[in-house]
């Protein structure tokens, strides 16, 4: 809701997310990333950014005031705590997505090498006179060609990857 109001406002006010970002003295990229919401901006560039579309903080947030609260900021922290848990959980959801993607790729290149060493080249002694079988194999042999090159780096990227996934922040 915050970054849909962020980009509203702007856009009503007439303002690029560049002239807004030099408004704030911020780059461009903080503030399409706030309207994003990939990141949220902290409680005073907040205020800031609500003091330069006109609006104020409680709106910003998506919930309009009728009377004045005398527990503004308590409940602005609350709800930029509540959003930055949610944006917590989807980098933590995009890290386990990226290692099981690794893991199944390791365990693909394995398996692909299983094959390989189970079929030990026997397509080498086809009959190559039969052009169906001629093209087959020649197919077989350029893919064991490259896999055989490239696979343990990927391997060994993957592994990588891995392990920087589980280290602790």
């Amino acid at each position: 809701m915050l970054n849909e109001n962020i980009k509203n406002l702007r856009k009503s006010k007439g303002l690029s997310q560049e002239e807004l970002a030099i408004k704030l003295n911020v780059v461009r990229q903080t503030v399409s990333k706030w309207e994003n919401g990939l990141s949220v901006p902290d409680s005073s560039m907040l205020i800031s950014l609500a003091d330069e579309l006109d609006t104020s903080v409680s709106e910003l947030l998506g919930e309009p005031i009728t009377e004045p609260a005398t527990d503004d900021l308590k409940t602005i922290s609350e709800k930029l705590e509540a959003i930055n848990l949610q944006l917590a959980k989807r980098s933590i959801a995009r890290v386990k997505m990226v290692r099981w993607l690794l893991i199944s790729l390791c365990v693909l290149i394995t398996v692909i090498f299983i094959v390989l060493i189970a079929i030990n080249g026997s397509y080498l002694n086809w009959n190559y006179n039969n052009p169906e079988l001629a093209v087959a194999g020649t197919i077989m042999h350029g893919f064991e060609f490259v896999f055989v090159r490239l696979a343990p780096i990927v391997f060994l990227a993957s592994v990588i990857g891995i392990v920087i996934t589980y280290r602790k922040k």
